[in-house]
């Protein structure tokens, strides 16, 4: 089994019984200790993980971390755990890390409640670990460029010195996407009057600055809007005809405007659990790679290789009843409703039929929907 099918039958696993772990050591066994296991680690040979690691810090002695990773008999990554029911952002269990990693030789500090991973470095100021993690990783919530990055720290990849370089560039460019994402709903007025300045001669008054920050919102929006409009059309224009192209021009604005309120879209766990029931039953007749999914705001659409013209189904399920659609031959979408969710297992074969079709076709109408 690849890296990435490991990761996702964890998080399969964590989807389905986190709501009956209640407490710290509950969640180091159900959670922690098999992700560890799916990282390469022998979490049963304390030579190779230490469990209740003694990190004393000076004037508290008997401190301890829960986990510490050995390389030559050295901690290289400590593990701070805490319950799946309990939120990281909570300041004492940074400092709990900090405390540890200060005193230690480890370079790489995890802080976990077994669905979020959050990894720490000393990159602002040697053996002292940074304020801010320099990659994360969501069991519930994962793009496939997450699980390569997470791989550098699997026991056969590991390598210390070449993460430092790593973990620079990831937490600059998680800074800097921060800023930028900060900036397209909020723009400063320095962010601001450098765009204004490259077409206003005038001076940066205040009601200058006011005016240009309506029109920088305005352009940003605009210009992601048109990248995207141009980048979808290429592909459409690759793979369809100009009439395919028209029948889809609906769907393509719905998703500019969708990626455009991207940040407003809560995936639930209930379409993630969907979307692997899905995924098992599809597991028989075609490779699960290929199988992706697209969260809007209206559905949660389950699709091949990311194509959005290779709809399978889609799952809408924020709603009063939970309703299932599938995309029949002719691109129509038949709904049916659902009380729960193991009731899609009795439309397995409707749904392996859409899916080997789609993987045979290349031109597909755009789906309509009409109710069963």
């Amino acid at each position: 089994m690849d890296f990435i099918d490991q990761i996702k039958a964890i998080s399969q696993q964590v989807l389905k019984l986190k709501d009956q772990i209640q407490n710290e050591q509950a969640t180091k066994a159900a959670f922690i200790m098999p992700f560890l296991q799916t990282l390469g680690y022998n979490v049963f040979n304390p030579m190779e993980v230490a469990h209740e690691f003694t990190a004393d810090v000076p004037g508290l002695k008997g401190e301890k971390v829960d986990y510490a990773i050995l390389m030559e008999d050295k901690p290289v990554i400590l593990i701070e755990c805490k319950s799946c029911n309990e939120n990281l952002e909570h300041p004492k269990h940074n400092s709990q890390l900090h405390r540890y990693f200060h005193v230690t030789a480890a370079k790489f500090g995890i802080l976990t409640n077994g669905i979020l991973y959050r990894f720490y470095t000393d990159i602002e100021k040697s053996n002292v670990m940074d304020t801010k993690p320099f990659f994360e990783f969501n069991l519930l919530n994962f793009e496939e460029l997450a699980v390569n990055e997470l791989k550098r720290f699997t026991k056969t990849s590991f390598n210390p010195n070449e993460l430092e370089g790593v973990a620079k560039n990831l937490l600059y460019a998680k800074e800097i996407k921060r800023i930028m994402a900060e900036q397209l709903t909020n723009p400063s007025p320095e962010f601001v009057k450098f765009f204004a300045s490259q077409v206003y001669s005038g001076r940066m008054m205040t009601t200058v600055v006011d005016k240009f920050t309506e029109i920088t919102k305005k352009s940003l929006k605009e210009f992601i809007n048109e990248s995207i409009t141009d980048k979808l059309k290429s592909v459409i224009d690759s793979t369809q005809t100009t009439s395919s192209v028209k029948n889809n021009s609906d769907e393509t604005v719905e998703i500019i405007e969708l990626n455009i309120k991207e940040n407003e879209i809560v995936t639930t766990e209930e379409e993630l659990e969907g979307f692997y029931v899905v995924k098992s039953i599809l597991r028989e007749v075609i490779d699960t790679h290929r199988i992706q999914y697209k969260d809007t705001k209206a559905y949660f659409g389950i699709n091949l290789d990311g194509k959005v013209t290779k709809t399978i189904c889609r799952l809408y399920f924020n709603q009063s009843k939970k309703v299932i659609g599938i995309i029949d031959a002719e691109g129509k979408e038949a709904k049916t409703n659902i009380s729960n969710i193991d009731e899609i297992y009795g439309l397995a074969a409707i749904l392996k039929d859409r899916a080997k079709s789609l993987s045979k076709e290349n031109l597909l109408p755009n789906p309509t929907s009409t109710d069963l």
